[in-house]
């Protein structure tokens, strides 16, 4: 399967990157000292090279239970921090914001992508040491946190990660109730005993635990991961156009309770400071959902199964490099192409560019609830 049109989108940055655009820098100020910094970098080395000044963000949903209520953890029907420990990566997005700050493109990893995870210490024993082994990206960061993850993709894409972003189920689901809640349309019925969510075909405007088990929800449809991914990718584009046509963004109450509730769990990288928020809040305030682009990373082989792995997915080999080299270089996505003069064609050189997206990306502002309406 090549270059199927979209990991599970937790849309935090979908989010962020829109609301930071209209933050004061008071509640900025408060918001970034509330947030939880690790060092995700500090034991990285042989990182890739960066050729420019555009931003590259790696955000991780994550589903710890930290945060979540007893009626949430009831509704979601998840277990608690006790009978479900931890934390694992979800969902994963690389986000790329050009270096002219006029841009952003969201690329979802896929959670079973076929991966070389580095060599590394064992979270079970720190006198072990891992060698390098295929592996579900997934398992980078259940084996070894932010810092293997990072280290995994940066060393499958050549691209360099600036910071890092997590985020868990408490945080998502406050922010999506701070929103007012956010309409999501299905074609069909949908009633998966997985997540617990039933829709019935039209329109529906979902809380935040609701969302959560929207952007979950893969067993209804046989599709799986890739249908899933192709929900999320509509879930964001969503929430990128509520936050942009509903006042959010002038609104400083919705600000602040939108940020309060995406601190209950928020950890970032310990580089992400108060003056780089305060500089990309200026520099993204006039990104709008056309500006933004998402995509997931081509796919090769999307049921392929290793011994010992079961089930992965591959990257094409040829699209996927292509797509890292444009995002490493800040280069465009989409190609202007001349058309060729054919021998029943009047068609000259100078003919108007066609554009080609051979990634299948689109845009955010794209409304697939339209054919409902």
């Amino acid at each position: 399967m090549r270059a199927t049109r979209p990991i599970r989108i937790i849309t935090s940055l979908s989010l962020a990157v829109i609301a930071l655009s209209a933050f004061s820098w008071l509640g900025l100020g408060q918001v970034s000292s509330a947030l939880n910094r690790v060092d995700v970098f500090g034991s990285l080395k042989k990182r890739p090279d960066k050729p420019s000044t555009a931003l590259n963000y790696l955000l991780v949903g994550s589903d710890t239970r930290e945060g979540l209520t007893k009626e949430q953890s009831r509704l979601l029907r998840v277990g608690t921090t006790q009978t479900a420990a931890g934390a694992r990566s979800d969902t994963m997005l690389l986000v790329h914001i050009s270096k002219a700050r006029d841009k952003a493109t969201i690329i979802s990893i896929p959670r079973d992508s076929l991966v070389t995870i580095p060599e590394h210490v064992s979270s079970l024993n720190k006198k072990t040491i891992v060698p390098a082994a295929l592996g579900k990206i997934n398992a980078a960061f259940a084996w070894g946190g932010a810092p293997l993850l990072i280290q995994t993709i940066e060393q499958e894409t050549n691209v360099k990660i600036d910071h890092y972003i997590e985020i868990g189920f408490a945080g998502f689901a406050g922010m999506v109730d701070a929103l007012g809640g956010i309409d999501v349309c299905t074609k069909k019925d949908i009633d998966d005993p997985k997540s617990h969510l039933v829709l019935s075909a039209g329109i529906h405007t979902l809380s935040g635990i609701e969302a959560l088990k929207y952007v979950r929800t893969r067993d209804f449809d046989g599709m799986g991961d890739l249908g899933r991914m192709q929900r999320q990718q509509q879930f964001m584009s969503a929430v990128l156009r509520k936050v942009t046509s509903t006042g959010v963004l002038l609104n400083p109450i919705k600000l602040l309770n939108f940020f309060n509730a995406a601190i209950a769990t928020v950890q970032t990288d310990s580089q992400l400071n108060r003056n780089d928020l305060i500089t990309l809040a200026k520099q993204l305030k006039n990104l709008s959902p056309t500006k933004v682009r998402t995509l997931t990373i081509p796919l090769g082989n999307s049921n392929a199964r290793v011994d010992g792995l079961g089930s992965v997915v591959t990257w094409d080999s040829e699209l996927a490099p292509d797509l890292f080299n444009r995002i490493r270089q800040d280069l465009p996505l989409v190609d202007l192409v001349t058309p060729s003069p054919s021998a029943s064609s009047s068609a000259s050189p100078s003919a108007s560019p066609t554009i080609i997206d051979k990634f299948k990306t689109r845009t955010a502002d794209e409304n697939p609830c339209g054919a409902l309406k």
